[in-house]
């Protein structure tokens, strides 16, 4: 049963697909108006297929092994790329784990995990088994691939630069409406919720339980109406909501937000084997958006991958200064935007949280400290390599000091007076 229920929810799929390919050839200018909402219901008809068919089937025993580990250090990095790119070799060059290499395709099996020194923090580096087309739909383990790319905090995409096309292999393939590697694991990346290189849609959505919906918008919109917005809300059975719109964002902007199951991650094209092509095509590659060119067979450029990837990350570096001592600069506190954040009261709760409420002020070197050293409060935001020495509050005595403390021992009330023993007669 649930193997129909999934062959027929691809086939829906692929008919809405077409159907969505004829509407965008249409050319007809009488229709245009009416294709907009078409094709808007269209894509929401689509995407919640497409969750229905990620969802598993209702009463199974589970997903089976998986390719998870533990996490550990201060990041986590996941390669990810076809079969015979040479992720394993990447692994070992940075990390130095053995992981294993052959010119065959599918050397590596299962997930392995190394560590990376790098500026006094540990980042985690995951080699995943190579992914093919339809790993989306579950084809050679592929969602078990992409699961553990949801866990990280970076993507590196690992891609052949003797397979990239040159410019007029190029416009032959898009003339044979052909893609490329890149495109191909950016579809299946985006096929199960995966955004990359993308920020969230500044979009408000809340469900409500009356009231029906409410549209508004604090800028001009272009591609989605009022009209428009109240069919994909229908599609999706929705008929009490609050919907605004902070920017001009798409329909499946839109759609993104009303799904709820996105995440949007970083990614670094690290483009491999660049000394089997010409400079031209080297050059070319390099000045791409988000890419680095790296060769891991003559070691070519991996130090700029390391501080590309140190970039991206946003780790920040914090050293605690005891009260009258030195800094102490060999083991640092790491902070991120994305665990945590990167303020004073992070820091804090990152040595124990309860230091918070004893805590008076900061003591703050570094960049981000107009004078040294500045007073700071919880809300202060840190840099990479401040030095931090946090002052607590003292301990109040009731009464004052000395001969004018009038704190008196006595009991406050009656009742608690201690009763003395009776006088024996």
């Amino acid at each position: 049963m649930a193997r129909t229920r999934k062959i027929r929810l691809q086939n829906i799929i692929s008919l809405l697909s077409i159907r969505l390919f004829t509407w965008l050839n249409e050319d007809s200018c009488h229709f245009i108006e009416f294709a907009e909402y078409h094709l808007g219901q269209l894509k929401a008809k689509i995407a919640k297929l497409r969750t229905q068919l990620l969802e598993p089937p209702k009463g199974s025993s589970g997903a089976g092994e998986g390719f998870e580990v533990t996490k550990y250090g201060h990041g986590r990095v996941a390669l990810i790329g076809f079969p015979s790119v040479g992720k394993s070799t990447l692994l070992t060059m940075l990390t130095g784990t053995h992981s294993e290499a052959a010119s065959y395709e599918f050397t590596t099996l299962t997930c392995i995990p190394g560590i990376i020194h790098y500026n006094d923090a540990k980042i985690q580096l995951l080699d995943l088994p190579g992914i093919i087309e339809g790993a989306s739909e579950g084809k050679g383990r592929g969602r078990q691939v992409i699961a553990v790319s949801k866990s990280s905090d970076i993507v590196l995409m690992v891609l052949d630069a003797s397979k990239f096309p040159c410019f007029v292999c190029k416009l032959i393939m898009q003339y044979l409406q052909s893609e490329g590697h890149r495109q191909i694991l950016t579809r299946e990346l985006e096929a199960v919720g995966l955004r990359l290189n993308k920020r969230p849609p500044q979009i408000y959505f809340k469900k409500k339980k009356t009231g029906g919906i409410s549209f508004n918008s604090t800028v001009p919109l272009t591609h989605v109406d009022e009209k428009l917005c109240y069919q994909i809300l229908h599609e999706y059975k929705i008929h009490n909501a609050e919907v605004l719109f902070r920017e001009d964002a798409t329909v499946d902007d839109l759609i993104d937000v009303i799904e709820g199951n996105r995440k949007y991650m970083k990614c670094i094209y690290v483009y491999n084997k660049i000394d089997v092509v010409g400079i031209d095509d080297v050059d070319r590659l390099a000045r791409q958006p988000n890419s680095v060119v790296i060769s891991c067979n003559l070691k070519l450029n991996l130090d700029r991958l390391l501080a590309r990837m140190w970039e991206e990350m946003g780790l920040v570096r914090v050293y605690s200064k005891p009260q009258g001592q030195q800094p102490d600069f060999t083991d640092p506190f790491v902070l991120s935007a994305d665990r945590g954040g990167c303020t004073v009261e992070d820091f804090c709760n990152h040595i124990h949280k309860s230091i918070v409420k004893d805590v008076k002020y900061v003591l703050v070197w570094g960049a981000s400290a107009r004078h040294y050293p500045q007073h700071c409060g919880l809300g202060h935001l840190l840099q990479d390599e401040d030095v931090v020495q946090i002052v607590k509050k003292k301990e109040k005595e009731d009464g004052g000091r000395g001969r004018f403390k009038s704190h008196s021992t006595a009991p406050a009330r009656i009742s608690d007076r201690e009763k003395k023993a009776p006088l024996k007669t």
